[in-house]
C-alpha cells in the first residue's frame, strides 16, 4: 500500500521573534505524535538567503491517516498560529 508524503516549506516573515520561530517549531514537532503519522520531522533551513525557513517533512500510513491528522482540531490550531506569522509552501504526493 502506497503511503503518504507532506512535504511544507514554512518562510517566516521578517518580523517574527526568535521566541515565535522556537514555539512554531516546538507546535509543528507535536504534531508528528499524531495517529498514522510513521514519520516526522522539522528543522530549521542551513541556508538562510530567504529568511528564516523550516521544512516540515511528514510520512503517513496512506491518504485516511493523513486526512484524519489534516482536519484535526490539533492541525487547524498550529495553521492558526503560523498563518499570523508565515507563509508556506505544500506538496503532497504518493509512494
Amino acid at each position: 500500500m502506497p503511503v503518504y508524503h507532506h512535504v511544507v516549506l514554512f518562510r517566516f516573515h521578517d518580523a517574527t521573534t526568535e521566541a515565535q520561530r522556537t514555539q512554531a517549531l516546538e507546535s509543528l514537532r507535536a504534531l508528528g505524535r499524531f495517529p498514522g503519522a510513521c514519520e516526522w520531522r522539522v528543522e530549521p533551513s542551513l541556508d538562510s538567503r530567504k529568511g528564516f525557513v523550516i521544512a516540515e517533512l511528514g510520512v503517513f500510513e496512506d491518504e485516511s491517516a493523513f486526512e484524519a491528522w489534516r482536519t484535526s482540531d490539533e492541525h487547524r490550531a498550529v495553521a492558526a498560529e503560523l498563518r499570523e506569522i508565515s507563509d508556506w509552501l505544500v506538496a503532497d504526493f504518493l509512494d
